[in-house]
C-alpha cells in the first residue's frame, strides 16, 4: 500500500508541477510593439464606437469628428462593408435600412443590400435619418426637404451624412496620430476583395501600425494571416474563445492564437453558463503576450471606471463624452 501511495502522490506532484509550469513559463509574444496597450498607471485610450453612435449619427462623418476634434477619443472604431462596385464603405450592416431613409424612399420594406448597389447609389441617402438624440428627436429628418434629387448626395456630403468610404476616411485624418479598429463585414471571395483593398489603402495612407483588422469570418481571419501576416489583428470568435479556456485552465503554453487585440465584453454566456471576463487574470496573461486588452461596448460610467481601474487597455463606448469626462475626474489628463 505504500508503494501504491507513494507512486500515486509522485503522480499528482508532477501533474501538479506540469501545470505550474505551463502557467509560469513565457508564452510567446503577439507583437513586439503593440500601440494598442497602454503603459501601466496610464488612462484607457478611448474608442468611439461606430464613431460614438449615442452622440450622432453612427459611421459618418458628423460623429467621426466630433470625437475626434471635440473629446479627443483616441481611436475610431467602424465596419467597412463592399459595395458592388467594390469600394469599402463604413457601415455596421450589410444593409443600409436600419440608418437611412431608404424605406421611405423605395416605398418598402425590402432589405437593400450595400453588396448589391454602386457606391453612387448609396450616397444618394441620408446616413442620419433615423438618427434620434438622447432626448428622442430626429435632429435630420428635414434636411434634404426641397433639394432636387441630383443634389442629394453632395447636399448629405456637405452635411456630414454621407456614407464615408475608407479612402475618404483616411484621408481625412491623414495627419493626425489617431488608431482604428475596423471590421471586415464580408465573407468568402468578397470578404478576400475587401481585405486586399483595406490593406491597400492601409499601405497607401501609411497607417498599418494603427489599424486592428477583425473579421466574424474564420476564411477571412486565415486570409489576413496567409497573405497579410504584418497587419495588427483582433481575435476572432475562435481565436478568443480558445484564449479564454487555456487561461481559465491555466495553461497558456498551450494557446497558440495569434491575435494582438483582445476585445471582449464584460461577460459572456456560454453552454448556459455566464463567464466573467472583467477580471485581472485576463489582462495580467494577455499583456505577458502583448495583447491588448479591449472591452465593448461600455457606455455606464461607474462600469468605465471600474474597467479603468482593473487596467484594460481601450474602452469602446457608444458614448466617449462620458469616458472623457470620467478620465478628467479621474485626473488622469492632468498628468498628460
Amino acid at each position: 500500500m505504500k508503494i501504491r501511495t507513494k507512486i500515486f502522490l509522485l503522480i499528482v506532484f508532477s501533474i501538479s508541477l506540469a501545470f505550474t509550469i505551463f502557467a509560469i513559463i513565457p508564452p510567446k509574444k503577439a507583437m513586439e510593439s503593440n500601440p494598442f496597450i497602454i503603459e501601466e498607471g496610464a488612462r484607457p485610450l478611448i474608442a468611439a464606437h461606430r464613431g460614438g453612435k449615442i452622440l450622432n449619427p453612427e459611421n459618418t462623418f458628423k460623429a467621426m469628428d466630433y470625437s475626434v476634434n471635440e473629446l479627443d477619443v483616441d481611436i475610431l472604431e467602424m465596419d467597412l462593408c463592399l459595395t458592388k462596385d467594390n469600394y469599402l464603405v463604413l457601415n455596421h450592416n450589410k444593409t443600409i435600412n436600419a440608418c437611412t431613409d431608404v424605406n421611405i424612399i423605395q416605398g418598402s420594406e425590402e432589405d437593400y443590400y450595400i453588396k448589391d448597389h454602386t457606391l453612387e447609389e448609396i450616397q444618394y441617402y441620408n446616413f442620419g435619418y433615423n438618427f434620434k438624440d438622447r432626448e428622442g428627436n430626429y435632429l435630420y429628418r428635414s434636411i434634404l426637404d426641397g433639394v432636387s434629387d441630383n443634389e442629394r448626395s453632395e447636399v448629405l456630403k456637405e452635411n456630414d451624412l454621407r456614407v464615408i468610404t475608407i479612402d475618404e476616411l483616411l484621408e481625412r485624418y491623414k495627419d493626425t496620430d489617431l488608431l482604428y479598429i475596423i471590421e471586415i463585414k464580408d465573407s468568402g471571395d468578397r470578404g478576400f476583395i475587401a481585405a486586399d483593398l483595406l490593406y491597400q489603402k492601409m499601405t497607401e495612407y501609411n497607417v498599418i501600425n494603427k489599424v486592428a483588422i477583425g473579421t466574424f469570418n474564420t476564411e477571412v481571419e486565415e486570409y489576413l494571416i496567409s497573405k497579410y501576416p504584418d497587419t495588427i489583428r483582433g481575435g476572432s470568435v475562435g481565436g478568443v474563445t480558445s484564449f479564454v479556456i487555456t487561461q481559465m485552465l491555466g495553461v497558456n503554453i498551450f494557446d497558440k492564437t495569434s491575435f494582438a487585440c483582445l476585445q471582449i465584453p464584460v461577460s459572456e454566456e456560454a453552454f448556459g453558463i455566464e463567464i466573467h471576463l472583467d477580471k485581472t487574470t485576463y489582462i495580467n496573461r494577455a499583456h505577458r503576450r502583448n495583447i491588448s486588452v479591449q472591452f465593448w461596448t461600455i457606455n455606464d460610467k461607474e462600469e468605465m471606471r471600474r474597467l479603468i481601474e482593473l487596467g484594460a487597455d481601450v474602452i469602446m463606448t457608444d458614448c466617449p463624452d462620458v469616458l472623457h469626462e470620467l478620465l478628467i475626474e479621474m485626473g488622469f489628463y492632468n498628468h498628460e
